[in-house]
């Protein structure tokens, strides 16, 4: 084999090196095939590509105006929550105050019906007393009448003079009980 023979033998087997009439099949069928896809599949794409789009911004959109509005909410929240606590701390205070002015009253009224039960005991042992004073006044001048009538070996009838007699001495004993209560 000559060397022209051989060199055009190794023209027609490289691979990297295709053939004239090959690639301007290929270039051909590339272009075809380019033009439909960019004619039918590529509007389909950049729809799909655009509701996409759409659909995130929307979203996003969504996404703030809920944000907004889930701001909005805590800040009425927050707002009635301070108004509550300040209406508790209100109701709080009054009840305080209630209960304070219902306990001074209390203890007034307990006060007054103290005084109330002191002032029926005085009296009662007031009276008690004066009873007592004007039934031992009693026994004392009829025991003083009796014993005198033993003494004397006469009787002493005469009752006016017997309870002035008897009146005069307790009281007698009665202002030297209080003179010496007095120094004392």
């Amino acid at each position: 084999m000559s060397i022209a023979a051989h060199i055009a033998a190794e023209e027609q087997m490289n691979p990297l090196l295709p053939a004239w009439p090959e690639i301007i099949i290929g270039l051909l069928c590339f272009f075809i095939v380019f033009g439909f896809l960019g004619k039918k599949l590529l509007p389909s794409i950049e729809k799909v590509l655009s509701e996409r789009r759409d659909a995130i911004e929307g979203g996003m959109e969504r996404a703030e105006a809920a944000q907004a509005e889930a701001q909005v909410l805590l800040e009425q929240y927050r707002a009635e929550l301070a108004e509550a606590r300040h209406e508790a701390a209100r109701i709080t205070e009054h009840a305080r105050e209630q209960g304070a002015a219902l306990v001074a009253e209390m203890r007034e009224e307990g006060q007054r019906q103290r005084e109330s039960i002191v002032a029926a005991g005085h009296a009662q042992i007031e009276a008690d007393k004066k009873q007592a004073t004007a039934a031992l006044r009693q026994d004392v001048g009829s025991l003083a009448s009796q014993l005198a009538s033993r003494i004397v070996g006469e009787s002493l009838e005469d009752h006016a003079r017997q309870s002035g007699v008897i009146d005069r001495f307790l009281d007698e004993l009665e202002a030297k009980a209080a003179a010496s209560a007095g120094a004392k």
